[in-house]
């Protein structure tokens, strides 16, 4: 089992050249290693248990190899605690923060990430569930599911500029149903963290844990596991229902869609 096994993970991979040359060699050097969301997860979950400074360790990442090139995922460690702080900052008052975060971390934070040109994670997590959207990058032909040792798997991965289509086209359809709003805009920011990568880039969706508890769920459901997960079918029924304005065939996708998971993400209510 994974460390935080309720984590699922949209990453994006540049090729190696798209890095400077100091962060070339570093990832050059990695090995390739089956297990590195298993080696992020547990290197997270003991700095968040230790508070341990995001800057003392040089950061990890995902290595993929794609015909006989090497493209890489940072784990964007500094960043991604730097969005989290942002994010915590913006939900309580400034003098109860210290109450939470210590000081030097906070004080880490802040001075490590002031040069960083663009604070831009490759690296984006949802906890207990998927967001639609994730799924409207990919076509079936793209799923990759079995198991390993850590138990049950799914896998998407596609080109970025197949991604960046059918998220322009998701958006597109989006606006033409409901007009601007938040699931407008919720689309509409995937899009534009799409577009900061390189045009070469590979875009992976990862189940990680939520795999094997979905696939309980389904089999509790009398259904065959993993292999009656109809995801991406159930979001392309519904894009494809609003692309065409109708609207019941758009909530029967999205109906289903939501009914697979809503089993799963009620196990983060309950733990």
């Amino acid at each position: 089992m994974y460390p935080t096994p309720y984590v699922a993970s949209l990453r994006v991979y540049e090729p190696l050249e798209a890095f400077k040359t100091s962060d070339q060699v570093r990832w050059s050097q990695i090995p390739i290693k089956s297990n590195s969301g298993w080696d992020e997860q547990f290197v997270s979950l003991r700095r968040s248990i230790t508070s341990e400074l995001p800057n003392l360790h040089s950061d990890g990442a995902h290595i993929l190899v794609h015909e006989g090139k090497r493209y890489v995922a940072p784990w964007s460690t500094l960043v991604r605690c730097w969005a989290a702080l942002e994010d915590f900052r913006s939900t309580v008052p400034r003098p109860v923060i210290r109450f939470f975060i210590p000081q030097i971390f906070e004080e880490s934070i802040n001075t490590n990430t002031c040069n960083l040109e663009d604070k831009i994670s490759h690296i984006l997590n949802s906890t207990w569930i998927i967001p639609p959207r994730w799924f409207s990058l990919f076509s079936t032909d793209e799923r990759l599911r079995g198991t390993n040792k850590y138990g049950h798997f799914t896998i998407f991965r596609t080109s970025i500029s197949n991604a960046k289509y059918r998220c322009n086209f998701t958006h597109q359809a989006v606006v033409r149903a409901f007009g601007e709003g938040a699931v407008e805009g919720e689309v509409a920011e995937l899009l534009a963290w799409l577009e900061v990568f390189n045009e070469k880039s590979i875009v992976e969706l990862d189940y990680g844990g939520l795999a094997t508890y979905l696939n309980n769920q389904l089999i509790e459901n009398g259904e065959e596991g993993l292999v009656a997960d109809t995801s991406i079918e159930d979001v392309t029924t519904s894009i494809a229902g609003l692309a065409s304005g109708d609207g019941k065939l758009a909530g029967k996708g999205y109906e289903r869609l939501i009914s697979r998971w809503r089993g799963v993400s009620s196990l983060g209510s309950a733990s």
